[in-house]
């Protein structure tokens, strides 16, 4: 898969980005009206007539680019990830009514995931044709 993507230094705007600002600024630090600058990524894949991904961050803009892309990305194996733990590996059949259950239960899936993550990351790991 490939794309275009662009980063630009922006400053939000609305009610929610103001209270934050303002929260942010109180105590020793005065605030003095202005927003912090934050960094907009912006995918533009080919063939396309807009822009199809915006992800705002507040890492400087000075970050390489290919660093943005992936962080953004990332949300999709953490989507995967969390169907596997889910459907394959059973995080939601609990049906226990006490705290240490439900905690040996999601450490063991917890466990079961890490254990198949490595697998899968293995080099030398033998694949089925």
């Amino acid at each position: 898969m490939t794309s275009r993507f662009a980063v630009l230094e922006v400053r939000p705007t609305g009610k929610q980005s103001l209270a934050a600002a303002q929260e942010a600024g109180g105590g020793r630090n005065r605030w003095d009206g202005v927003l912090p600058a934050r960094t907009l990524l912006v995918e533009w894949p080919d063939l396309q007539d807009a822009p199809t991904g915006y992800w705002i961050s507040n890492l400087p803009v000075t970050t390489p680019v290919a660093d943005l892309v992936r962080w953004a990305k990332m949300r999709w194996r953490i989507e995967h990830d969390y169907r596997e733990l889910k459907h394959g590996l059973g995080l939601d059949h609990f049906e226990g009514r006490t705290w240490r259950g439900w905690h040996h239960h999601v450490t063991l899936v917890t466990a079961a995931q890490a254990f198949l993550t490595l697998r899968r990351l293995d080099p030398k790991a033998h694949t089925q044709a």
